[in-house]
């Protein structure tokens, strides 16, 4: 049979492709209580990473790593798909309305973005435990007459300088000659700003009751500044912020791993520790009714890693064994090192640091609290992210750190939150009902660190949790019939409800502030890190709990923590109750007193050498006291 003729037929349509993907997208962020602001960012980035680039407050404490789902945002135009971490963090309700977790919520088109409100005031010390010192700061002013010059006196204006001061060997370098000559031309009667051996500056007239420095707690957490008048020792005005490094991480681990990851992180951390410095610089002088000018020393005292940041020096060694620091302390600094705009000849002083874990906050709150002039056996405990310990023992004085982990800033902690407005900070347990302490007298929003220990220890003497740190279940005998009811379910994993948020009904579990049995566990690590640490000390010493005299609490998490609930978890040595102080913002007292006396500035620097630093991590021990240390006392 013969082949049919094939028949011509049209070629194809080519298939169509699918259009590109926009290679930047549009996002509008919309912050609670301040101006939208749209921004362009690459496809596929995600909202963390875009409000972060561009200088929007984001609340997170993990860095962007999908731990603390703090960073919460409602998408309100465009699309974003669920992630598998969303639904851990919001209800089925505020999934549909929209709410995702920023750091893993990624832009492939244009959008628009509800950002709730950060807490940049976070409840803070602002003072603490201090000494009376001898007022004999670095600063001096000195105020002279100049006599005028002659074709028989054709001295220098330096020289006719250095003659009216005779008792001051001064170095003046060029900058400030320019202003002296200016001086003296304008006014023979001139006061001579002198900081150590250095002249800062020459001014017309007499100023010389106007000197002022300013003192900085540079916290990982929280920034303190308090202005002092240094011709009188007083100080003038405080201020407090968040560090606005958070979105970073919450603590310095975080902070240090975020410069390995991305080379433009250092930078970036650094101009955020100076805005912070700078902001609060000028919001301290404005309180004050201070001229910036006016200010001719600072005082930083802050870890090991936060120093590093603040001046541009890389951490990645402090996060590393053998944990090496750039310098223990550092000389011939500017204010300007540290991004402060005060008087442009400003100097300042950075506290030296013991360690890369026992950094020149500890030091300032040893200098404060006294710990190297007083006999008696005392314990100095600054709880934190990561633990500091110092033990006085007659003549012996040892540090160490022990890594306590975020649970007390709230940032490893389910329903966990900074002390702001809203966060229960105390909680006392009848056989009835829960009572909750919630800072600004609010409705409660979440739990701080000083609640969560309260909560803890509150639970533990219910006999809601067992010495081992379980949660017991509801139908247990020891169970108040009035609290069985709280003990619930969220999924498979057994909580405790400490009330209902306002708007959701009580048996919605979006709605509930509860701990649950993995908080507890957080808890129980972080405590036991810290109690293994000051063990070990007493018992290289030959003591036990019951020769400490005094325990002293130090910083912002010690002041508001309840000594009872602290001993009842066996945070601190168990002794009398009256032995526990609170020793507040200790840091802050001794930058303010290194500001105020070169003495105590001599004797900080002297700690270097009279300090033990005892390292707990290469122990073989450890690790077992660490076990033995997780059980809460009986």
């Amino acid at each position: 049979m013969p082949d049919l003729p094939v028949p011509d037929l049209p070629a194809p349509d080519p298939p169509v492709p699918d259009p590109p993907a926009p290679d930047r997208v549009r996002i509008r962020f919309e912050p609670d209580g301040a101006q939208s602001r749209e921004v362009r960012v690459p496809a596929g980035a995600t909202l963390f990473d875009a409000a972060s680039w561009n200088g929007i407050a984001v609340d997170s404490t993990c860095g962007g790593h999908g731990t603390c789902r703090k960073c919460r945002m409602r998408v309100v135009e465009g699309a974003v798909p669920v992630s598998r971490l969303d639904p851990r963090a919001f209800g089925p309700d505020e999934l549909r309305a929209g709410w995702r977790l920023a750091c893993v919520a990624h832009a492939e088109g244009d959008l628009r973005v509800e950002v709730p409100p950060l807490v940049t005031r976070p409840k803070a010390a602002t003072v603490g435990v201090g000494r009376q010192v001898i007022l004999r700061p670095a600063v001096q002013k000195r105020c002279v007459t100049l006599t005028e010059p002659t074709l028989a006196d054709q001295r220098t204006d330096v020289e006719r300088l250095r003659d009216a001061l005779p008792d001051l060997e001064l170095r003046i370098g060029l900058p400030v000659t320019r202003d002296l000559s200016r001086a003296f031309r304008a006014d023979p009667v001139v006061t001579a700003v002198v900081v150590d051996d250095v002249l800062v500056d020459v001014e017309p007239g007499d100023t010389a009751a106007r000197l002022f420095g300013i003192a900085f707690d540079l916290g990982t957490t929280t920034v303190v500044a308090t202005l002092l008048d240094l011709a009188t020792g007083t100080p003038v005005a405080v201020a407090s912020l968040l560090n606005p490094q958070q979105p970073f991480g919450a603590d310095v681990i975080t902070r240090i791993s975020a410069t390995m990851m991305d080379p433009d992180a250092l930078g970036r951390l650094t101009a955020l520790a100076h805005s912070a410095l700078d902001q609060l610089a000028g919001e301290v002088c404005a309180d004050g009714g201070v001229d910036r000018r006016e200010v001719y020393e600072i005082a930083v005292a802050g870890n090991a890693t936060m120093c590093h940041l603040a001046l541009g020096l890389d951490p990645e060694p402090l996060g590393v064994a053998p944990f090496v620091m750039a310098a223990r302390s550092f000389d011939d600094l500017g204010a300007a090192d540290l991004g402060v705009a005060v008087h442009p000849r400003a100097r300042a002083y950075v506290f030296p640091a013991l360690g890369a874990y026992v950094g020149g906050d500890i030091v300032a709150g040893a200098l404060a609290s006294g710990m190297d002039r007083d006999r008696r056996v005392r314990l100095f405990v600054d709880i934190g992210t990561n633990c500091e310990i110092l033990l006085a023992a007659g003549d012996r004085l040892l540090a160490t750190a022990a890594p306590a982990g975020p649970a007390f800033e709230g940032a490893a902690i389910r329903c966990g939150m900074r002390a702001a407005p809203g966060a229960v900070e105390g909680v006392k347990i009848s056989d009835e009902d829960v009572l909750l302490e919630v800072i600004g007298d609010v409705a409660p929003v979440g739990l701080a660190g000083s609640g969560l220990v309260d909560a803890v220890a509150a639970m533990a003497a219910a006999g809601l949790v067992d010495p081992s740190g379980r949660l017991v279940a509801a139908d247990a005998p020891a169970v108040p019939p009035g609290l069985a009811a709280r003990l619930r379910l969220v999924g498979k994993e057994r909580v405790f409800v400490l009330a209902t948020r306002e708007g959701y009904a009580t048996d919605d579990p979006a709605g509930w502030l509860y701990l649950s049995q993995r908080d507890i566990r957080e808890l129980q690590f972080a405590k036991a890190a810290i109690a293994t640490g000051w063990t070990l000390l007493l018992e290289g010493q030959g003591l036990t709990p019951d020769d400490v005299a005094q325990v002293l609490l130090a910083g912002s998490f010690g002041s508001f923590l309840s000594p009872a609930a602290a001993v009842r978890i066996g945070l601190v040595p168990d002794v009398a109750l009256l032995r526990i102080v609170s020793a507040g913002n200790v840091a802050g007292e001794g930058a303010k007193m290194a500001l105020l006396s070169l003495r105590e500035r001599a004797a900080a620097q002297a700690l270097l050498e009279e300090v033990h630093y005892v390292e707990l991590s290469d122990r073989a021990d450890f690790n077992d006291r660490f076990v033995d240390r997780l059980a809460f006392p009986g």
